[in-house]
């Protein structure tokens, strides 16, 4: 980081987002040859660029000091119903630690997703989504409300297959920085998968198109423009439904998860009511 940077980070940190997606833009859009599957564009981004996924550790330290600070009284309540948190690839409970912590100062119940480190799909990945979907039923089984399911990047897959399993026992699901769209090749994380899953992610045309379908619930993306570890393209979907909504905030990747504006958008979508769900008034197209 320039000394100009740094001088920005230190006196006015929520503006470094914008210096940086400026500064160190993603990689340009290359042509693809068509494809049949729908979560396949013609032109699809790569990865942001090496520059800006090493800024994210100093960026992601910024948006923990700024949650430090974060001032809760003004955001709505809980209503105690469960809340299930799933982590991203090669992370653990104490990742999303402020996540859980957050939710239950609001007054809700929260639940870590329960599996410990997350290394990916073992096996076969449609046998091995359903039996986390049967795990996470028995997690909140004690409840009669219906559970809100919240995943940061790989984990907001989870949190949306397991809610197509679930159906009405899911109240609404809320991704963090979740690419759910196209290939890995608009990833920097495939060498990260490879190093704690073993293989190489492999995405048939199957596979890929069941991820880019939303579930029928309530289904919130909270993306980032200056994401320095997947495309935020691909974290978009397409607003088919009027359950679907798209939020952007300016944010590293891996701060996300306990960056203010992300807690206090989180906070809005799990007071919504159900069967009372609104979009959010800075959703994004």
């Amino acid at each position: 980081m320039t000394s100009t940077a740094s001088a920005v980070a230190r006196a006015h940190p929520a503006s470094l987002s914008r210096s940086v997606a400026r500064d160190f833009p993603s990689r340009p859009l290359v042509r693809r040859p068509a494809s049949a599957s729908a979560g396949v564009a013609a032109f699809a981004p790569l990865a942001p660029a090496w520059s800006l996924f090493g800024m994210e550790p100093i960026r992601a330290a910024l948006e923990y000091a700024r949650m430090q600070m974060m001032d809760m009284t003004a955001l709505p309540p809980g209503d105690g119903h469960p809340v299930v948190v799933f982590p991203g690839l090669a992370a653990d409970r104490r990742s999303i630690a402020p996540l859980v912590s957050f939710c239950e100062r609001l007054g809700y119940t929260p639940y870590d997703w329960g599996r410990g480190l997350n290394t990916g799909p073992q096996g076969d990945v449609h046998a091995w989504i359903d039996d986390l979907a049967r795990h996470v039923g028995q997690l909140v089984s004690a409840h009669c409300e219906r559970v809100s399911l919240v995943g940061w990047s790989l984990g907001g897959l989870y949190a949306r297959e397991v809610a197509k399993i679930l159906g009405r026992r899911v109240r609404q699901v809320v991704t963090i920085g979740t690419p759910f769209t196209r290939t890995v090749e608009q990833s920097n994380a495939s060498w990260l998968y490879r190093l704690v899953n073993g293989r190489t992610p492999l995405l048939d045309e199957a596979l890929m198109t069941r991820l880019g379908t939303p579930p029928d619930v309530p289904t919130t993306s909270i993306f980032s423009r200056s994401d320095g570890v997947v495309a935020w393209q691909t974290c978009v979907q397409e607003e088919a439904g009027e359950h679907i909504e798209n939020i952007e905030v300016e944010g590293s990747h891996f701060g996300l998860g306990w960056n203010p504006e992300v807690l206090a958008i989180l906070a809005d979508r799990l007071s919504q009511a159900p069967g009372r769900w609104r979009r959010h008034a800075a959703r994004s197209v």
